[in-house]
Formats: C-alpha cells, structure tokens, sequence
C-alpha cells in the first residue's frame, strides 16, 4: 500500500511540476493579434512591434490603444498589403511599468526582429521604450506619449503624433482669462505626463496675468481628496485645473460636488474624454471639461469613418486612444510607402521631414521629433454626451458657462 501511496504521490508531483510549466510558458508567450498575416512566411510579410498596457493602472487607456492599432492592421491588411507584405502586430502587456515595457522593447528588437516599432501608452512608459529604441538607433512612434521630456533628450529616434504638454491647458487658460477670471487651483498626479501638464500651466498662467492661488501633487492612484478639497476651497478658486487620469478625476468631481466647491470652471486632462467618466458619474459629469487628442465631431480626415468602423467592431463609440492607436499606424504606413523601404535610416528621416494628416489631424515634427502641427481639442461634458467646444472654429456647441455643482 505504501508504495502506491508512493506512486501515486510522484505521479501527483509530475503532474503539477507539467502544470506549472505550461503557467510559466504562457507567461512569456505574447499577446498578439493573429491576422492572415500570421501565416505568411517572414519574408512575406512585415512585423510590427510594440507593449500595450493590458493590466495595471493604464489598463483600459492601454487596451482602447491596441484596439486603434488592430484595426489599422485588419485595415491596411483588406486594402492589400505594405510594400507587398501583409502586416502582422507581434504585442506584449507591458502591465503599465515603465522597467517591463523598456525590457519588452529590447526583446522585440534583439530577439524577435520585428521591422517597424510603435510606442505604447502613457508618457513614462515611452520614455522607458524610447531609451531603448535609441540604443539601438531604431526609430519609434511615440503613440501615446505627450509629456515634452520625452523630446528634450537629445533622441533622434522618437516622434510624437500627440499634441505635447506644453500645449495642453492653452485653449482652457486662454478661455479663463478671457472671461476675467483670475483665481487657478491646480492639482496634479506624480507622474511625468500630469508633472510636465502643471509646469505648463503655471508658465501659461503668469504670461496671461492669471494667479496660481493652490498648487498642491498628489499620490498616482489617490481616490481620497477631501482634506485637500477643504484646504482648495479656503484658497477659494475661480479655475480648478486637474492633471489626472480616469478613477482620481472621478473622485476628485464626486467630493468635490459633495463638498460644494464650487468654481467657474472645473477641467482635467485625460479622465473626462472618456466614456467610462459619464458611465460613472451620471449627471454629475455635467459642465465637466476634459483635453482630449481627438474628437470624431472635430472635421478630421475620415474621422467619421473611422468611429463607425470602431463601433461597429466594438460596440461602442470610439475614444481618443483608439484614435491615436489608428493614427500611429497611418503615419508608419505613410513613412514606409514613401520611402519604399524598412531601412531604418530611411524611414527615420521620413519621419522627421513627413508633413500630412491622420485621423488625430495634422502630422510636422520639429527637429527633436515632437509634434508641433496638431493642436489640443477641449470637451465638455452637455447633456450626457462628449462635446467639443474649443476651438471655437471646430465647436460643436458653445461652453456651458459658468461650471455648475
């Protein structure tokens, strides 16, 4: 009996011993999108190589990214081919660490050959993969990066297609002043993006005579603002300025509200152009303000076809990653059709000089590779739908002004 016992218990080992290593083999396997093009030989067909934060704090910005990229790929590969070779997305959930995405991008370069590369979201994440590309002098999309550092390196393989911090609050500071007002509070996430967001601001404030009355960072990820609430509304200001992301934006607004703060204005950087912000709020989300890249309302080039597309496939509408997902790919493609190459010195240099439109608007880099010809659209949340109102040449509808609780 007890060499059954014993048998049986090795067996048991074995068994497990199997099982742990599928788990951890599985754990190293990407996470990628499987096209027609999966089946080509590596000669005929072209791969192209980036992380998306599919887990961790940027997970649903990460995610909507990838989905814009995918389908620039079913795209491009039902118009035919590039340079005569389908495409194929080789991807890795880079779990929202800059240390993880860094190391993926070396894989994708070293080990996996990939011909092309895309970023992936958020500003530290492509600081990270950037120093990475640049190592090995392969130029990168920045697809979700806006904070200017990214650009102040001295990098020459990095290019932006978003507009950049330094231009982020503009259209909103601008309003601000030219409605009189004078008093700004401004909070912001310690993180690169929302750091580089609040410098701008108070560079931008004091050129238009506007006062920084409150300036306080918070923790990335803090839900809990009421002591800091209270301290804001003593300072008691007209403008509140918010460099945030989408779970500290929805609890900033609901304490706020609770709270009965009260400015004339009330808007934040990445939380409000997304759809999950009126989802969760309601009717709170009213005469809220957000800086989105883009906008399908804003008369960009296909921009309507691209929301239908994105909706039918998904189910619902569009958001700005999704766009800058799509918009990464159409420069790529027009880099390398231009060139007729995958030499990365050619499509470098392609990259710098390209001047055109995507779904995000107008492309022109400066000789560091950051954007400089697409400027920031500003929505407002009106009858519980996202509406562009800024600027005036492109809005949909005027401000709802004053902000009311």
């Amino acid at each position: 009996m007890s060499a059954r016992i014993t048998k049986d218990r090795v067996m048991t080992m074995r068994y497990r011993f199997f099982l742990a290593a599928l788990v951890a083999l599985a754990g190293l396997m990407p996470l990628q999108q499987t096209t027609l093009a999966d089946e080509a030989p590596k000669a005929e067909r072209i791969v192209i190589g980036t992380t998306a934060s599919l887990t961790g704090r940027y997970a649903e910005f990460g995610r909507e990214q990838l989905q814009g990229i995918q389908m620039w790929v079913d795209s491009i590969n039902a118009r035919g081919a590039l340079l005569g070779r389908k495409v194929k997305l080789l991807h890795y959930d880079d779990q929202s660490k800059p240390e993880t995405s860094a190391r993926l991008y070396e894989r994708l370069i070293t080990q996996d050959g990939v011909d092309l590369l895309l970023g992936p979201y958020a500003s530290d994440l492509n600081m990270a993969a950037s120093s990475v590309a640049e190592k090995h002098q392969f130029p990168m999309i920045a697809t979700g990066g806006a904070a200017d550092s990214i650009w102040q390196r001295g990098y020459a393989n990095v290019f932006g297609t978003e507009t950049p911090t330094s231009a982020y609050m503009d259209l909103v500071l601008a309003f601000a002043k030219e409605k009189g007002l004078q008093r700004v509070a401004l909070i912001y996430a310690n993180n690169d993006f929302p750091r580089e967001v609040a410098k701008w601001v108070r560079t931008d404030a004091a050129a238009l005579g506007l006062e920084i009355v409150f300036d306080e960072e918070y923790d990335q990820g803090s839900t809990r603002f009421g002591e800091l609430i209270k301290r804001m509304g003593a300072a008691d200001p007209e403008v509140i300025i918010a460099g945030s992301y989408l779970e500290d934006s929805l609890a900033f607004t609901r304490q706020a509200k609770a709270a009965g703060l009260a400015p004339k204005m009330l808007a934040f950087t990445v939380g409000p152009g997304l759809r999950g912000f009126g989802d969760a709020l309601g009717p709170d989300a009213e005469g809220v303000i957000g800086i989105v890249q883009w906008m399908r309302s804003a008369h960009l080039p296909k921009a309507q076809d691209f929301a239908y597309r994105y909706k039918r496939k998904h189910g619902y509408n569009a958001g700005p990653h999704a766009a800058s997902g799509y918009a990464a790919g159409q420069v790529l493609e027009a880099a390398v059709r231009l060139v007729g190459s995958l030499d990365n010195d050619k499509v470098r240099e392609q990259y710098r000089t390209l001047k055109g439109r995507s779904v995000l608007g107008h492309y022109r880099v400066d000789e560091t590779g950051k954007q400089v010809g697409k400027p920031g659209y500003v929505m407002q949340w009106q009858d519980g739908q996202r509406r562009l109102i800024l600027p005036l040449d492109l809005a949909e509808r005027p401000v709802e002004y004053p902000f009311r609780p």
